[in-house]
């Protein structure tokens, strides 16, 4: 087995691989660093992210289901991970550092009390196993990156804290339309009489109830994508690569088949990620609500495997605080877009092209009982990706 892409489980925490000092330039999630010189600060960054793994001993999905998610949650840990990312930066912001033994914000209590393992968390395994019922899944069988995508947009509605805007889109396309009206939708319901005056619409918006009346609801977006057929697609992998160095990059999930990471950056051609493939006792809160959060942070070094060796079904995120970084974002994906030695991974659109059909213009209720329906308009199953090609 290659060194590079053992997990903890097998290595046994002792036998990581340290991480190389190397000439070339490390990414993590939209920052630069020296390999040679910033060392500690790679991995300091590196356990500052949350790393959910599988756990044992919770409380029965369902009341009745199962204790642990070993041997089937891992792309399920790795949803809740690109999402704890985008909490962290909506709650902490990006620069903000895990050290061990220090009191936390509440704000860092709060997210990681959304993930505890017990059904009344927002994110926590068991509303995810159950959501995914909904999408086809059921409970104990593995998730691709779509499903997972779909689940955590239907998750965060509940979430009345973080007020998080999910958008998946789907068919290899992002609109800009679709996603400004989705993050600023006062805009349209304060112009819905015609208003065309920008003026007029601010008045409208003041007028909104108070939960409407933010500019800019923050957004989460999520990518899935199938860059080849049964191998990565190389026209893809410098395009892939340039994902984690814009500042708005929440990662990439994906892996293997039946495996999954989640992948935070690279260095040279391999790609630095967080395995959640080792089981750990489930954790319970103190009565005062904090967490004992030392095995929510990977304290060793982090996991590598060569860009050639990822499955080419993935999902890419990126998080939005406000609308000049959606902007920046757009601006940079078309610059990129614009380079030779690669093939853009998505499309990035002005408004809706007139083939395909927005999930969100179905207006989907928390209780999505009409997932027969949304069948139509996205498969669960990752295999039915679109494939791109040269």
């Amino acid at each position: 087995m290659d060194a590079a892409t053992l997990t903890y489980d097998t290595l046994r925490f002792g036998e990581i691989e340290d991480f190389p000092e190397t000439s070339d330039p490390v990414w993590i999630l939209g920052k630069e660093y020296n390999g040679l010189t910033e060392k500690e600060d790679i991995l300091s960054d590196v356990t500052s992210r949350l790393w959910f793994t599988y756990r044992k001993n919770f409380p029965p999905i369902g009341g009745t289901g199962p204790t642990s998610d070993t041997g089937w949650g891992c792309m399920l840990r790795c949803g809740q991970m690109i999402l704890g990312q985008a909490l962290v930066c909506r709650h902490l912001g990006r620069d903000w550092t895990w050290t061990k033994g220090r009191k936390h914000k509440e704000e860092y209590v709060s997210i990681l009390n959304a993930f505890i393992d017990k059904k009344d968390s927002y994110y926590s395994i068991h509303q995810i196993a159950q959501m995914g019922v909904g999408e086809g899944k059921p409970i104990g069988q593995w998730y691709g990156p779509n499903t997972v995508a779909q689940v955590l947009k239907k998750l965060t509605v509940f979430d009345t804290w973080s007020r998080l805007v999910v958008h998946v889109a789907m068919d290899n396309t992002v609109v800009i339309e679709e996603i400004k009206r989705l993050c600023m939708p006062w805009l349209e319901e304060a112009c819905l009489e015609g208003a065309g005056a920008m003026n007029g619409c601010l008045e409208g918006a003041c007028a909104l109830a108070e939960e409407e009346m933010t500019l800019w609801r923050p957004l989460v977006l999520l990518i899935p994508l199938r860059l080849g057929l049964s191998d990565i697609n190389d026209a893809y992998i410098e395009p892939l690569k340039q994902c984690f160095m814009l500042p708005q990059s929440l990662g990439v999930i994906g892996g293997k088949p039946n495996s999954a990471h989640y992948f935070i950056g690279f260095v040279g051609e391999e790609l630095i990620y967080l395995d959640p493939h080792t089981t750990q006792p489930a954790v319970d809160p103190a009565d005062d609500g904090q967490v004992p959060d030392e095995t929510y942070h990977c304290q060793h070094p982090p996991c590598r495997m060569h860009i050639c060796e990822l499955d080419p079904s993935i999902a890419a995120g990126f998080f939005f605080n406000t609308e000049d970084e959606f902007d920046d974002w757009c601006m940079r994906i078309r610059r990129i877009s614009c380079n030779r030695g690669g093939l853009p991974m998505f499309e990035l659109v002005d408004s809706q092209p007139s083939h395909l059909v927005s999930v969100d213009a179905l207006n989907l209720t928390p209780d999505f009982s009409d997932s027969d329906r949304l069948e139509r308009f996205f498969d669960s199953e990752d295999e039915e990706f679109e494939i791109l090609s040269l």
